[in-house]
């Protein structure tokens, strides 16, 4: 019996694997309408299951699959959070999915296997296992990006981001097989005491690291990688947008910290400087492209693009309190970003989806409530006090502060300034613009619980920032210390 393998750090991802598989098996044995709506049930309970089953492994470090997978309060932390967002994606898509015709039993299906491949990559301990993890994600989003087969506009984004997600992986197995070769070893433990002492590190080595820098600054829409982001996020039906918004830059900036601070810590100052330079591109490029942009979901993109940026701020300080203020800003740009897309996904004239900024004009006289929930949100994203986002800026900028990096953290403060203008100009259009025509009524259960939950918990933030700064100081810590 003691030979048999410790498969309990890995049970979430276990059950989450064998339920995405029942799923398939119920959606292909039972009738197509009865499948969608049973599946979808099904999919959001396995979740809700396996978020239970991740909590208990809070306090302990467990390893598996001889060093190659790990969990520690850093991954459920993460994990936890990953779960929220593929959950809150699921209910917000329901309704959508009806009126589009898209019902079909696979959506829930390739969330699930793509979760189950975005967990893989938080506990990932290995090169190899980071590899695998991030594959199965990327498959099934590919497929989600392409769902709505019937539009041109969805199949090109699922192929655009297909070719280009290719290129990143090569990429980033590049980087990883010359690692493997400079340092005889792709596990992150072997990577960290092969790293240790004073010699110096070989020139092939810290090639291998920027090319791994560049795969994943793929993964989180970091510029100068960030290419696919707005055509993608325009293109794919918009309950998957908001899905691609969440989870997998959640997973993805997940991984990227625990590579970067864990085999390759002790070589802070020799990766330090791309970090840097890839955060101040991508606050800049998120603040001032968005300013151009008429539609709302290429508006988001660049959002994105910006918020991943202020999120490098924390890594570039390589520090405790820097991966502290990373774990607490996801947490808050969960809440922002869902309860944006929902905003989004709620507005309709004559059953058609609205998209563009301008149509955005009257919502605060046709729907009240939705408007003073989407401004909740925008004033969050600008970080204006006492909102959420404003605490989630206020601990990145900190963490920059105290590792002494005092220009990084002046352009994250002034690309925030002129981010302002455009999330102001979308407050202005809905409450100072006149409508041409009324939005449609009502926006469904679904959305408006989400809409309701998120905006709340974006507006009295503070009441809880506590508990959550503490939790993201264990899982920091967990992190630095493993």
């Amino acid at each position: 019996m003691t030979g048999l393998p410790n498969f309990y750090p890995a049970l979430p991802e276990i059950l989450l694997a064998c339920a995405a598989m029942a799923c398939m098996m119920v959606g292909v044995f039972i009738r197509e309408e009865r499948a969608t709506g049973l599946v979808h049930y099904l999919a959001l309970t396995a979740l809700i299951i396996v978020g239970v089953s991740v909590w208990p492994m809070r306090g302990q470090e467990l390893i598996a699959f001889n060093g190659q997978f790990v969990s520690d309060d850093f991954t459920v932390f993460m994990k936890l959070l990953i779960i929220l967002g593929t959950i809150l994606s699921l209910v917000i898509s329901k309704s959508y999915l009806k009126r589009e015709n898209m019902k079909r039993f696979e959506y829930p299906v390739l969330m699930l296997f793509a979760t189950v491949g975005m967990m893989m990559m938080v506990s990932a301990n290995d090169l190899i296992a980071l590899y695998l993890g991030l594959e199965l994600q990327s498959l099934s989003l590919y497929v989600l990006a392409a769902f709505k087969r019937d539009t041109t506009r969805s199949s090109e984004a699922g192929l655009k981001y297909f070719v280009l997600g290719a290129l990143s992986s090569g990429m980033l197995l590049y980087g990883c097989s010359m690692i493997y070769g400079f340092a005889g070893t792709t596990s992150f433990d072997g990577l960290a005491s092969v790293l240790v002492g004073d010699e110096t590190v070989s020139v092939g080595l810290i090639v291998g690291i920027v090319f791994l820098i560049a795969g994943l600054a793929f993964k989180i829409s970091a510029v100068p990688f960030h290419m696919w982001t707005p055509d993608v996020y325009e293109g794919a039906p918009t309950p998957i947008t908001a899905f691609f918004a969440v989870a997998p830059k959640i997973a993805a900036i997940s991984l990227f910290i625990r590579v970067m601070m864990d085999p390759f810590g002790g070589l802070v100052e020799e990766w330090r400087q791309i970090i840097v330079f890839i955060s101040i591109l991508s606050m800049v490029l998120g603040a001032f492209a968005a300013i151009a942009q008429t539609n709302i979901k290429r508006l988001m993109a660049y959002s994105s693009i910006g918020h991943m940026g202020y999120a490098l701020i924390g890594l570039a300080a390589g520090s405790e309190a820097g991966i502290q203020g990373i774990i607490l800003y996801m947490t808050i740009y969960l809440a922002m970003n869902v309860g944006t897309f929902a905003c989004i996904l709620a507005m309709r004239r004559k059953g058609e989806m609205v998209e563009e900024i301008s149509d955005l004009a009257g919502l605060s006289k046709s729907n009240p409530m939705l408007a003073a929930a989407f401004l909740v949100f925008m004033f969050s994203m600008s970080g204006i006090p006492p909102l959420a986002g404003f605490f989630g800026k206020f601990y990145i900028f900190l963490a920059a502060i105290d590792a002494q990096l005092y220009v990084l953290a002046i352009i994250g403060v002034v690309a925030s300034v002129v981010g302002a203008f455009y999330y102001l100009r979308i407050v202005k259009i809905m409450y100072f613009d006149e409508a041409a025509e009324p939005f449609d009524q009502p926006i469904g259960n679904g959305l408006s619980g989400v809409v309701t939950v998120t905006s709340i918990v974006t507006l009295l933030f503070f009441f809880v920032l506590a508990p959550v700064l503490d939790g993201a100081a264990a899982a920091a810590a967990a992190l630095i210390a493993g």
